[in-house]
């Protein structure tokens, strides 16, 4: 089964989608599961892992009543408020729904570049574990020596990192990510989405090999069985059309064995999600 593991649902409303400014105002309409249905099947992709883009518990509600209408919506990744004293309650009540696998927080557009660090937001994370909920992590390049601080903290932990931490594509700048990168994936218990690359290009003018040194880099760092698919969409439809952003990695693994192929595209998210 081929597995979209990233992607975006939303009924535009300028109040709760701030960060979709007039720079980038194609995201500014409803995005809904009939949409993403016909890009899926024209892609050859089963199924999608829907990731929250809000963050309040009305995502989750959202985001939940679309996965039980729609069986091609495998998973979702919600939010709670992990600095929350209420945080245990709010995991009770999602984490008995069968579809809502994890959590994310939106840490790269908090002020303190050592948000992952907080001592309440490290306790609500504590929690995730007993919950079987995976946690993403959606940093920039910046962000990951301390990311790599905060993983450590959670042997036990699942974590997978979104977008490849969005290094400096349109300008070719791969250092210090590339090292940053490596450290990370020291932690066996974090896998990467290959994902959200498209917007850290040159939007709607790259070329599938500007992708490549960025590509080998997380090869070789985190193997094959730690990898994953996603097309971000539909915030890759800033810089590409859907199946033009998936063919930048499918063409890329096309060297690969069927096996690895098949992670990729997959089986490692159902096993990293626990997606049925």
């Amino acid at each position: 089964m081929k597995i979209d593991a990233h992607q975006h649902f939303w009924k535009y409303a300028p109040e709760t989608h701030p960060w979709i400014t007039d720079e980038i105002k194609v995201l500014k309409q409803d995005f809904l599961p009939d949409d993403l249905k016909k890009e899926l099947k024209k892609a050859g992709f089963d199924g999608c892992v829907s990731v929250q883009a809000s963050q309040t518990l009305q995502e989750n509600d959202f985001l939940l009543g679309l996965a039980k209408s729609n069986k091609f919506i495998k998973g979702v990744v919600g939010w709670v408020d992990l600095q929350s004293p209420e945080v245990e309650d709010q995991l009770y009540k999602y984490a008995n729904e069968k579809k809502f696998v994890g959590v994310r927080h939106i840490v790269q557009d908090e002020p303190d570049d050592n948000f992952l660090l907080r001592e309440n937001f490290l306790k609500g994370v504590n929690q995730l574990h007993r919950f079987d909920l995976t946690y993403d992590i959606l940093t920039f390049p910046k962000h990951l020596k301390v990311a790599s601080e905060f993983v450590s903290k959670f042997p036990d932990q699942r974590f997978v990192l979104d977008h490849i931490s969005k290094p400096e594509i349109n300008d070719g700048k791969i250092s210090p990510w590339d090292g940053d990168i490596k450290a990370l994936s020291k932690f066996e218990n974090v896998s990467c989405k290959l994902s959200g690359m498209v917007t850290e290009a040159h939007w709607n003018k790259w070329t599938k090999s500007d992708f490549k040194p960025y590509l080998d880099a997380i090869l070789e760092s985190f193997g094959t069985d730690r990898l994953m698919i996603g097309s971000d969409w539909p915030v890759c439809k800033l810089s590409g059309e859907y199946e033009d952003v998936m063919e930048i990695v499918t063409d890329y693994i096309n060297s690969l064995s069927k096996l690895e192929q098949k992670q990729i595209l997959g089986e490692n998210a159902i096993e990293f999600y626990g997606l049925s």
